[in-house]
C-alpha cells in the first residue's frame, strides 16, 4: 500500500521509518555479505527513500536518534 498519510503537525522531515526488510528484495551483492538467517532493518525517510540498512532493529533506532531524527516502527 503506497498511500499518503496526513501526519498533522508532526515535522515529517525529521521522521524516519524503521522496518524489517525481506532479504529477497535486496541486491544480490548485499545478500551475499549477510550471514545466513540475518535480519536486516531499513531506515526510510518520509518520502519512502531508503537511507540506511542495518543488521539490528535497535541499531536502526539509535542511528536515527543520533542523526536528530524521530524514528517510528512500520510493520
Amino acid at each position: 500500500m503506497n498511500s499518503r498519510y496526513d501526519f498533522g503537525d508532526i515535522d515529517v522531515a525529521q521522521t524516519v521509518y524503521i522496518r524489517k526488510v525481506a532479504l529477497a528484495t535486496l541486491p544480490r551483492d548485499i545478500r551475499e555479505q549477510l550471514p545466513e538467517g540475518q535480519d536486516v532493518y531499513a531506515v526510510h525517510d518520509a518520502e519512502g527513500e531508503r537511507l540506511a540498512l542495518v543488521q539490528d532493529r535497535s541499531l536502526a533506532f539509535t542511528l536515527a536518534r543520533q542523526n536528530e531524527m524521530m524514528p517510528v516502527s512500520v510493520h
